[in-house]
């Protein structure tokens, strides 16, 4: 293993020391390290709280700021925020008028937040991401994963609280949101772990994972490397197997990088992608690139694909000023 570190059990310590002082003008890092705060907020707005393990930066800690979140309480590598955490990125982001939590669909995320909604003082709501087409929701499993999708319902939400909406409307507006948006990723390497030190699956050079999570998982099948137009238009056909498009809808495309690509492939990536939805009739009305969810080192990509109406366009638009979203301010 090969990595830019110091000790595995201060790995994430100082990271978070790094990006909060680069950022120094749209954050803040709570002393005790439990959660990164935006630095300038309204007092009259619902607060934005997110989270979840580290290892996928910039989700969340890079989408505080002005139009999106408003508190993010990062874990150890690949574990969940602990209701503690949470409890107290709540408390210091409310302004009175409640807090509503954005929460990937993974069982220790759900539960956490989950706890830390029952342990706090204030008015809290949530909204629950499940974008990830590759997991059926059955008996055995708590349904499909939170992944890159969560960032798009952030961001809307977060311009929708900025607007100054209630906690009940902001809650009813994220369920529909995040019923709109689907994803699914492929892994041409695994990652690794800096504690494990070991990659977390083995994948030959002829090989990729389809359907891989954001955690260092596996994907559901193993299939044969193929073109990048094949592999967009298989992830395309998945997603589009659950996600429905009227003649003429507007689609917003999310390529996403999981850390070991290079944008250079992933630009590649979405002109595959965009070009099939063109041919299916589907008009791509906003597309952004980059890695935005990454799974530390992991060579591959997700696409996320939401099916857009009038609003959801006008929230995308709204300003938005964090360490990796900066627009229209």
């Amino acid at each position: 293993m090969k990595k830019f570190i110091n000790r595995a059990d201060t790995f994430l310590d100082e990271s978070l020391r790094g990006f909060a002082a680069t950022h120094a003008d749209l954050v803040d890092l709570d002393p005790g390290l439990r959660f990164v705060q935006r630095k300038f907020r309204s007092r009259s707005k619902v607060a934005l709280v997110s989270g979840g393990g580290a290892g996928h930066e910039p989700l969340h800690i890079g989408f505080v700021g002005l139009g999106m979140l408003d508190a993010a309480c990062p874990g150890q590598v690949f574990t969940s925020p602990t209701p503690a955490q949470i409890v107290s990125a709540i408390l210091a982001v409310d302004s009175g008028v409640g807090s509503l939590l954005v929460v990937k669909n993974y069982e220790g995320d759900v539960m956490n937040f989950d706890m830390a909604m029952e342990m706090g003082r204030s008015s809290v709501g949530k909204v629950l991401v499940d974008d990830d087409v590759s997991i059926r929701p059955s008996a055995q499993s708590i349904g499909r994963r939170g992944v890159a999708g969560t960032i798009l319902v952030e961001k809307m939400l977060g311009a929708a609280a900025e607007q100054g909406r209630g906690l009940a409307a902001l809650v009813q507006l994220g369920s529909r949101i995040a019923a709109r948006i689907r994803s699914i990723g492929v892994a041409l390497s695994p990652c690794t772990v800096p504690a494990l030190g070991r990659p977390t699956f083995d994948l030959g050079l002829g090989d990729m994972e389809v359907g891989v999570g954001i955690h260092g998982e596996a994907g559901v099948r193993r299939a044969p490397l193929k073109a990048a137009d094949h592999i967009a238009e298989e992830m395309l056909d998945s997603i589009l197997a659950e996600l429905e498009f009227k003649p003429g809808q507007p689609s917003l495309l999310l390529v996403n990088g999981f850390g070991g690509t290079p944008s250079i492939e992933l630009y590649l990536m979405a002109h595959a992608a965009r070009r099939n939805l063109e041919r299916r009739g589907i008009v791509v009305a906003r597309s952004t690139v980059g890695s935005y969810v990454s799974s530390l080192d992991m060579a591959g990509c997700s696409l996320t694909l939401a099916a857009l109406d009038d609003e959801m366009i006008e929230l995308w638009d709204a300003p938005v000023c964090t360490a990796a979203f900066r627009w229209g301010v």
